[in-house]
């Protein structure tokens, strides 16, 4: 079994850790996130306008200007990012027959496939990027 966010998901997830880590300190620009966070610069604009979009940030133009989060990381979870940029993250097909789920009834595997992910999403959404800014950085 594999879980692993895209790499829009991953961008996603590393800016808005920039984010929550230079709050108070005015605006970032886009610049600084990518080179925090090892962002390629050309995929970023792209990520962040997701995450305005979604209301998690705010944009001001200009020379001065860059990217700010909309609310405490305190109230953003995990989930909240992950989906602004990667959609609804629940399975819309069987995970044995490949077709949507519940079109012919429902497979063996149907509840407990749906427990796990609904476990997986609440655990998503119990991390707010406050707690996850707060743990160390890894070093490579």
């Amino acid at each position: 079994m594999r879980l692993e966010l895209t790499k829009r998901g991953d961008y996603a997830v590393r800016a808005m850790l920039a984010l929550t880590r230079g709050v108070g300190n005015g605006l970032i620009s886009a610049r600084r996130i990518s080179d925090a966070m090892d962002i390629p610069v050309r995929f970023l604009p792209q990520v962040l306008a997701d995450l305005q979009r979604a209301g998690l940030i705010e944009a001001a133009p200009g020379r001065t200007g860059g990217y700010r989060l909309t609310r405490d990381p305190a109230s953003v979870s995990l989930l909240d990012v992950i989906e602004a940029v990667e959609g609804d993250s629940r399975r819309q097909s069987c995970v044995l027959r490949g077709g949507p789920c519940g079109a012919d009834g429902f497979c063996d595997v149907h509840g407990v496939f749906f427990r796990g992910q609904e476990a997986l999403r609440g655990t998503f959404a119990g991390a707010s990027l406050a707690d996850l800014a707060r743990r160390p950085s890894p070093t490579n």
